[in-house]
């Protein structure tokens, strides 16, 4: 992959991505964002999930959208077969995920606005990047034979695979909660699918995803989105881990953190 794409505007936007990248791979070892079981009142304004999601999320699909469709190959087969990964992804993320939470009634605590900030400015930054340089095509490497080309093959295979670990796995979480009293019990120990093997397969379905999304775009942008990915959610997901591990004297000795039968 060339570093160089020649447009100065894009190649200052990439760079700004990768330093946020090692902001997040340094930081994610010594605390972990302030959502979700990791919440905290303690410390600034806190919204209910479903709005703090989706707000964050939107900028993706805003964002893509908009620098996507300036493009002078927006309707080129390849960038159009791309664009649709990106829309099937996003409008799980983006659309869905938010929609389909079941909060207990009230809460406003488990999203912090400082991961609402956070979370907009690299969300629009993955917008950016990929939106334009799918449709400008700045290296000249999507012409049709990409959809043939093993490195899109494989990709593609990577991505589909984690993003049904992901969807399932967000699946058996949410049915946890009874959709008609989801204040009942807050937290319990989940079952099925990749929670056999892994505390965290929905972290894992979101590494795999992003890490086949990077081989099958063939792009820094896709590396970037990769490594910010990774410095939130493998820190994240050990710390899952020692969390059931502590509240449930039950909880199963055989799982592991994120990657089966290693860590």
């Amino acid at each position: 992959m060339d570093w160089y794409t020649g447009n100065t505007t894009y190649d200052t936007v990439l760079t700004v991505a990768f330093a946020f990248a090692a902001f997040v791979l340094i930081g994610g070892m010594f605390a972990q964002s302030p959502y979700g079981r990791f919440a905290s009142t303690k410390v600034g304004f806190n919204l209910n999930p479903k709005l703090g999601w989706w707000l964050m999320e939107i900028p993706a699909t805003v964002v893509f959208a908009v620098f996507y469709l300036s493009g002078p190959n927006r309707f080129e087969p390849v960038p159009l077969v791309l664009a649709g990964i990106w829309l099937l992804h996003y409008g799980n993320r983006g659309w869905f995920f938010p929609l389909s939470i079941r909060q207990v009634p009230g809460k406003r605590s488990s999203f912090n606005v400082s991961v609402l900030a956070a979370g907009m400015f690299v969300t629009a930054l993955h917008g950016y990047l990929n939106g334009s340089f799918f449709s400008h095509d700045y290296l000249n490497q999507y012409g049709t034979q990409w959809l043939t080309d093993p490195r899109f093959l494989a990709g593609l295979l990577v991505y589909l695979s984690g993003f049904a670990l992901l969807v399932r796995s967000e699946w058996i979480v949410r049915n946890l909660r009874d959709k008609k009293n989801p204040g009942t019990t807050e937290y319990k120990i989940p079952f099925g699918g990749g929670f056999r093997f892994v505390t965290s397969p929905a972290y894992l379905g979101e590494l795999l995803a992003w890490a086949g999304f990077a081989l099958l775009t063939w792009s820094w942008a896709g590396v970037v989105i990769f490594l910010i990915t990774a410095g939130n959610l493998v820190p994240r997901a050990f710390a899952t881990h020692k969390w059931y591990r502590e509240r449930f004297a039950d909880y199963p000795a055989e799982r592991k953190a994120l990657i089966p039968y290693i860590i």
